[in-house]
């Protein structure tokens, strides 16, 4: 039989007194959580640890003596001893440690029916045979450490209490953990008992910490004051209209205001975390919040530096004029015979001439608009004020708009091209004997007659013969429109880094690793003759990848997510590709 105590590091060299901790349900195992020193006064021992069992919710108790013997201190071990009596136990440990060893005695002492202490060391049995000596494993832990950890699953999924309960290590983190109260009671207090523990020579405290602890009530307080004004006004009745819903639901900018108010409400809650989770989901919100805001200052400060809103206006402008120029030669070379196909001349020169007009009025609202963009750039550069993330949207929404005639001329091609794919499809079910059940959504078998097979032999040949000067002209708008989205695609994805990466979660990481624990691993630290088995407990911290997997915040999708081959049969069979529709549910 093994016994396995748990024993804090910082309690290796503690003056004599009594062991305080817990005995783990359900296993043979014990956590040493503090050692009170000698003198004490039995009473104010117990109406101590009923104080720290109200306030922490812990099962303690006094689970035995600690000897470190001095001069002077003979008789020690046997006072220590005879407290068994006064603190009844079904288990006293009686741990001791000479001076210039570095390993521990144990002594397990079973109480009698008789209520006397009797050593569990040997027992006889009615054949005469013994026996052999209870086992004790000393396992070392850094108590500042274990408390402050957070241990995370190996498997998906927490286990569920009712059904898988903790284990033995799970529990240790947890005792550890619930004993904060345990260890306030440091060396300068006035009150009768003195302990050992991690933060007996005084508490850790920062000044700055509790100076932003009392000025986040007020800043709280006006927060949300904030939001429920900023509510109120998008709640009005001018932005319920068709057109400006509309609008706010397609537009970058506006999803990132929403998501913003939204992460400004969960940092402006009241309410404490509940948890650890929602505590590491509060402090990635607030770190990303600012490290996004000092992103959107650094690049209004490059921007106003040295007039760059100037250069990018008389940048922009003639960019968007070039474009407009080049898409009139492609739509020039497409009316002819490009890389030497023989294209319907009819159909080619209609289809040319319109996507020529549409040019034509996109270059007359450029020249329109030119005198306003540099105005335009100088009030939108001012939206980096609330973050890069929102100069990003704001770029996004830009980039929307000046390519929006390369979108009319995807969709004016995507619906010619699927209109022929349909009516081709539809007409060779014709010369099957089949056609399409619309209420049952299958091919049924149909008889048709010779009129009905001779249009459809009309209509069928008029369609394939056309279809290769249509199929040209989407090929080409839609290539132009996939790389608008490709760009679109690097700007969202850029907005959806800064909004989700677990910053802080990160820095934990790399800063204090036994923060974020993803087991332990175990080491020998003494094995001399005469003593216990000594294990040092080591935190091994979560990879860098669960970190960002884990602790990743939850966010709007931007694009629907179809696999690889549902987009390819869209583009085949000619339908549209939605960039800005955006999922209300949010996704990891």
């Amino acid at each position: 039989m093994v016994l396995k105590i748990f024993f804090p590091q910082c309690c290796n060299r503690a003056d004599s007194g009594l062991l305080i901790g817990r005995w783990i349900t359900g296993q043979d195992s014990a956590i040493v959580l503090a050692v009170i020193h000698y003198p004490f006064i039995p009473g104010q021992v117990k109406q101590y640890i009923q104080q720290m069992q109200a306030q922490s919710g812990v099962e303690l108790s006094v689970l035995g003596s600690w000897s470190l013997p001095k001069d002077g201190q003979d008789e020690m071990e046997n006072f220590l001893k005879d407290l068994s009596t006064i603190f009844p136990q079904e288990r006293w440990l009686q741990i001791s440690r000479q001076m210039g060893k570095t390993g521990f005695t144990c002594e397990v002492l079973c109480r009698s029916q008789r209520g006397a202490a009797a050593p569990q060391k040997v027992s006889e049995k009615k054949d005469g045979e013994k026996h052999e000596e209870e086992k004790v494993i000393f396992v070392h832990y850094d108590q500042m450490k274990v408390m402050l950890s957070q241990l995370h699953p190996v498997e998906n999924g927490v286990p569920d209490p009712k059904t898988d309960p903790p284990s033995e290590l799970r529990q240790v983190f947890q005792t550890v953990a619930s004993s904060r109260p345990l260890f306030f009671l440091d060396r300068y207090d006035d009150g009768p008992l003195k302990t050992t523990h991690w933060q007996s020579e005084g508490r850790e405290a920062s000044i700055i910490v509790e100076l932003l602890k009392q000025a986040s009530v007020p800043l709280c307080l006006l927060l949300r004051w904030l939001l429920a004004l900023w509510a109120w006004l998008c709640n009005a009745r001018v932005f319920s209209l068709f057109p400006l819903r509309v609008v706010g639901s397609k537009m970058s900018t506006c999803v990132q205001l929403s998501y913003r108010t939204e992460h400004m409400r969960t940092l402006s809650s009241a309410a404490p975390a509940a948890g650890h989770d929602q505590f590491m989901r509060k402090a990635n919100i607030l770190v990303s919040f600012l490290v996004d805001t000092a992103l959107g200052w650094l690049l209004i400060w490059w921007l106003y530096r040295d007039d760059h809103i100037t250069m990018l206006a008389h940048t922009l402008m003639p960019a968007a004029d070039h474009v407009a120029k080049e898409l009139q030669e492609l739509l020039q070379w497409l009316m002819g015979a490009p890389a030497g196909l023989k294209m319907n001349r009819a159909l080619d020169q209609v289809l040319g001439r319109f996507f020529l007009y549409h040019i034509h009025l996109w270059i007359s609202y450029i020249h329109l608009m030119s005198p306003f963009v540099e105005g335009i750039l100088w009030y939108g550069g001012l939206s980096a004020s609330l973050g890069l993330t929102f100069a990003l949207s704001l770029f996004s929404d830009m980039v929307a708009l000046l390519t929006f005639h390369i979108y009319c001329f995807y969709v004016y091609g995507a619906r010619l091209y699927c209109l022929k794919i349909y009516g081709l499809s539809s007409l060779w079910r014709l010369f099957r004997g089949k056609k399409w059940n619309v209420l049952r959504q299958r091919v049924d078998s149909c008889s048709y007659d010779l009129d009905q097979l001779f249009i459809g032999t009309l209509l069928f040949t008029i369609l394939l013969f056309l279809l290769p000067t249509t199929a040209l002209y989407y090929l080409v708008f839609t290539l132009l429109r996939l790389g608008v989205v490709l760009f679109q695609g690097v700007l969202h994805l850029s907005v959806d880094f800064i909004n989700s990466f677990p910053l802080f979660a990160v820095s934990l990481r790399v800063c204090r690793s036994y923060r974020l624990a993803e087991g332990v691993k175990f080491r020998v630290l003494c094995e001399e003759p005469g003593t216990a088995l000594h294990l040092l407990m080591e935190i091994n911290p979560l990879p860098c990848g669960s970190v960002v997997q884990t602790y990743r915040t939850p966010t709007y999708s931007c694009y629907p997510k179809d696999s690889w081959a549902a987009l390819v049969k869209k583009l085949f069979v000619g339908e549209l590709i939605y960039p800005w529709r955006r999922k209300t549910s949010k996704t990891d």
